[in-house]
């Protein structure tokens, strides 16, 4: 903690002062944001605000990398994660324009090989109901793990057919990135360019957006990008950045605040204009920024939210507030505006945080002459009781650990490969050190197995920023190894205490191949 304090405060004489015009900011914000993010383990924050159709505020605080000595500016990249979802949204309206598509094409008129778990759903998906996750297909891994980074988005979507649904087609939300990702497949198929080189020419370069991009192999080693980080047992860690090529149209753009903060300009005033020019018709931003399918009320006012393209709906003191989080390994995002005030801000952090939300909450009170509330005491205070019962969970199962049994086979006996139709292979091997799995022929994605008790083990993955999953095996009536199960946590209650306990999971059985 005292190593961190050190290297964030050696940077606050580099801090920008704010872009320009006057703000209702208190007195005191910059110096409120710098406690807020000592107290966090922040390493790095930007934040833009536009009022108006002008960014008044844009400004970075902290370090890209802790350890290193390179301050956050407004011009510094960082993923924003799902925020992503609202662009992606934006690219098909690009093509309703066009006349090419309309919402409510039928998945397969783009793409006739798709194929769900139900042959009629498969062939009633609509580009809407893709963008509105309400498709019934949820999460394949959760938000630390890539499926399988090296195939192709084509390839994923095919294996979207042995996906059983989570809830039927059309009953509820449920979040889906991998239905983000057909989305993307579906402009790549319409428009014969790939989603990416879309984005660039047709919204981001439009939009002014010069430097955006939709993958980390477009940062090089020397630009101006975070890098993010993990509270991993007890201590705030750089991690790897994380490729999302395949999931990109979910999740995969970078950009920096001030260039983030002129994607919310085209979202307020008279939507889809920027600079005068309009990118996207009136009637296909009126459909982007309308109610589609209520969400589950699970905020801390119990108010009604609903979800548009891309766009999370609710109010926030009477009035119409639109707004997406996006998380990646260790890159945190809230976008949010107030479109009745032209008001809208971004905030971008390099490691998991509710800070950025008292940031959002505490910018909208002084706008809308709010008196000052303590949003981040709030946050915190949540945070707290959070990590305490997470904590307590996580040592309830390791109590419940029985100690002293011993695998029903010798460890060697375990190694070998196994597949499943939805997940592909995976390999069990004997390592050095133990038995070793790995996923997907990826040298990203390969855990130690400790072993738990009877025949479970505990995945404990090389990439600390994965954390640890629980899997066992089952003999068949011969007595040999018949099938891998594997717990993915889909979503940890906390991820600071790690990736369990999970009330959101799917267990996975890969069969042993013979041989």
């Amino acid at each position: 903690m005292k190593r961190f304090l050190l290297s964030l405060l050696v940077f606050v004489v580099f801090q920008l002062q704010p872009v320009t015009g006057q703000t209702p900011l208190p007195e005191n914000f910059d110096e409120w944001i710098q406690n807020g993010m000592e107290q966090w383990e922040i390493p790095g924050l930007a934040i833009a605000i536009v009022k108006d159709d002008s960014v008044v505020f844009a400004k970075g605080y902290g370090l890209r990398k802790l350890g290193e000595e390179h301050p956050v500016d407004e011009n510094t990249m960082f993923g924003i994660a799902s925020v992503s979802k609202n662009m992606t949204a934006a690219s098909l309206a690009l093509l309703v324009d066009d006349g090419a598509i309309t919402w409510d094409d039928r998945v397969r008129d783009h793409l006739p090989w798709f194929k769900l778990d139900e042959p009629w759903v498969s062939d009633e998906v609509r580009i809407r109901d893709l963008l509105i996750h309400r498709v019934g297909v949820g999460r394949m891994l959760g938000n630390r793990l890539q499926f399988m980074t090296s195939e192709t988005r084509d390839e994923l979507i095919y294996r979207m057919r042995y996906h059983e649904f989570e809830e039927p087609f059309r009953s509820n939300y449920i979040y889906s990135n991998v239905m983000y990702m057909v989305a993307g497949e579906i402009v790549a198929a319409v428009s014969g360019k790939s989603w990416d080189e879309f984005m660039k020419e047709r919204l981001f370069r439009p939009a002014g957006m010069e430097n955006a991009n939709t993958s980390i192999n477009d940062i090089g080693d020397d630009d101006n990008a975070a890098w993010p980080h993990q509270y991993i047992k007890g201590e705030v860690k750089t991690i790897p950045r994380r490729n999302w090529d395949n999931a990109a149209p979910a999740g995969g753009v970078n950009t920096s605040v001030t260039e983030a903060a002129q994607w919310l300009r085209m979202q307020l005033g008279e939507p889809g204009i920027y600079d005068g020019t309009r990118i996207i018709s009136s009637r296909s931003m009126r459909e982007i920024h309308r109610p589609q399918i209520a969400l589950p009320i699970r905020n801390p006012y119990g108010e009604q939210v609903s979800y548009g393209l891309g766009w999370r709906i609710s109010e926030y003191e009477g009035n119409r507030r639109l707004e997406h989080g996006g998380a990646t390994d260790g890159m945190n995002t809230s976008a949010a505006m107030l479109p009745e005030h032209n008001l809208g801000i971004i905030v971008v952090t390099n490691v998991f945080n509710l800070f950025r939300e008292a940031v959002v909450n505490k910018v909208f009170d002084a706008y809308l002459d709010i008196p000052e509330r303590d949003w981040n005491e709030l946050y915190w205070n949540h945070f707290q009781t959070q990590y305490a019962e997470a904590t307590e969970r996580r040592n309830e199962i390791h109590n419940a650990r029985k100690e002293g049994t011993s695998t029903t086979l010798d460890k060697s006996a375990y190694a070998g490969s196994f597949y499943d139709d939805l997940y592909g292979k995976v390999e069990v091997k004997n390592g050095e050190n133990g038995l070793e799995l790995h996923f997907w022929d990826d040298p990203g994605l390969v855990a130690d197995l400790e072993h738990w008790h009877h025949d479970t083990f505990r995945a404990v993955w090389r990439n600390p920023a994965q954390r640890e999953e629980f899997m066992h095996f089952t003999l068949n009536r011969d007595g040999q190894v018949d099938t891998l199960v594997f717990q993915f946590a889909l979503r940890p209650v906390l991820l600071q205490v790690g990736a369990y306990p999970t009330d959101y999971y799917r267990e996975v059985s890969f069969k042993k191949i013979p041989g």
